[in-house]
């Protein structure tokens, strides 16, 4: 047997939104999980929820946890902070699974459909997803390093397209149509507004052609009829995908409804929990793409099953990661295993700086491609200084070492 004896969390004021979780065995192993967003919640309901139930038990039952875990009385079908607790716990107990076999995880999932994923790089900057995030439509503002490329993209896209090129990236992410949602509050969009959010489009055409795909993230901001406006818009720049286009994105028969307004192809969607919810859309055949996020669907055990629906369904997977370096190595693993997977998304930004300061190993990129990492388990590790900062937070339930 491998069972737990203590769970410890790690938040750090310098990425509040952040929380790492280790998972520790009486065989020696520590696995190590993660999740983002209401990290004080989620570290609440790992501590007063789940480490109750969790410590004293076999680490190896996988499947009987994640069942467990992921059918809360309440928060189920969601990504709430129950989920997203589930997640954290459901990464590591796979991490630990790869430990003691002495593979990779996705090799413990049952081997590689490939040895190498497509990355394409979401544009955002240095200090997004942090609460410092900046409105960039009407300002001037200069970029605080040679990849701030949020900043890049609303103010000479075109040159940022042609930055990535020169590193081999085949794709980007934009989301230039959000400032704009708040003037309606997402239900319409003019005209005006729209030209000014298919600027930095235009720009990347005119720059580099058709030698970089490029997506939309609309960040589920906009009702169906902006959506639908802004979708029929896209398509003369041949956008690869439009993701999360609609507010509620478990709404099938809306996100129906607008697949067959338009020959964009819709994405979705990092933000649901479980399988059931990816089901429900397959089924009706509302989305081109599956996005992802391990942290917040369920983990690699609820992940592999929406893989498995995606292939059911003849549908790409793409795994998502704009949040902390666990979720990449995860979401890369995933991608490796997954038959339908086409890309594994990446922040050159957090690759080159933030990330770097917090695990000891992250993916190789090679040529626009994420390589197969080569460590046991997830194949990266919490550095042991990220508890040691001054503005680290520190809880343990059981008996840590």
């Amino acid at each position: 047997m491998s069972l737990v004896t203590a769970l410890r969390t790690v938040r750090i004021a310098d990425r509040p939104n952040l929380i790492w979780l280790e998972i520790e065995t009486d065989d020696g192993l520590v696995g190590l999980g993660e999740s983002f967003r209401g990290a004080q919640a989620v570290e609440a309901v790992l501590h007063e929820t789940v480490a109750p139930w969790l410590i004293g038990r076999d680490a190896r039952q996988i499947s009987a946890v994640s069942r467990h875990l992921m059918n809360p009385y309440l928060g189920f079908n969601s990504s709430g902070a129950e989920i997203r607790a589930a997640s954290a716990v459901d990464i590591a107990l796979w991490d630990l699974a790869g430990q003691r076999q002495g593979v990779p995880v996705y090799e413990a999932l049952g081997g590689g459909a490939r040895q190498s994923v497509p990355v394409y790089n979401t544009c955002a900057g240095y200090a997004f997803n942090t609460g410092a995030q900046r409105r960039l439509i009407g300002e001037k503002e200069a970029s605080v390093g040679p990849y701030d490329d949020q900043v890049a993209f609303m103010q000479d896209a075109g040159a940022l397209a042609e930055s990535l090129l020169s590193e081999n990236y085949s794709a980007m992410k934009i989301w230039p149509f959000d400032a704009l949602a708040a003037a309606s509050g997402g239900n319409t969009i003019s005209l005006a507004d729209l030209k000014t959010g298919l600027e930095p489009f235009r720009k990347i055409r005119h720059a580099v052609g058709d030698r970089i795909e490029v997506m939309a993230e609309l960040h589920s901001l906009w009702g169906t009829h902006a959506a639908a406006r802004i979708c029929h818009a896209l398509e003369d720049y041949g956008v690869f995908w439009v993701e999360d286009p609609i507010s509620k994105m478990d709404d099938a028969a809306a996100l129906l409804d607008l697949r067959r307004q338009t020959r964009a192809f819709i994405c979705g969607s990092e933000t649901l929990g479980g399988a059931k919810t990816f089901r429900n859309l397959l089924a009706a055949d509302a989305l081109d793409v599956v996005m992802l996020d391990l942290a917040w669907c369920g983990g690699f055990t609820e992940g592999r099953k929406i893989a498995a629906l995606a292939e059911i369904h003849g549908k790409p997977v793409a795994p998502h990661d704009c949040t902390g370096p666990i979720a990449l190595m995860a979401g890369l693993h995933l991608a490796l295993n997954a038959p339908t997977a086409i890309f594994q998304e990446v922040v050159r930004a957090s690759l080159a700086t933030w990330y770097q300061d917090l695990v000891d190993v992250l993916p190789v990129i090679d040529n626009g491609q994420a390589l197969a990492p080569v460590g046991a388990g997830l194949g990266t590790r919490l550095k042991p200084e990220v508890r040691q900062r001054a503005d680290a937070t520190v809880r343990t339930s059981g008996v840590a070492r």
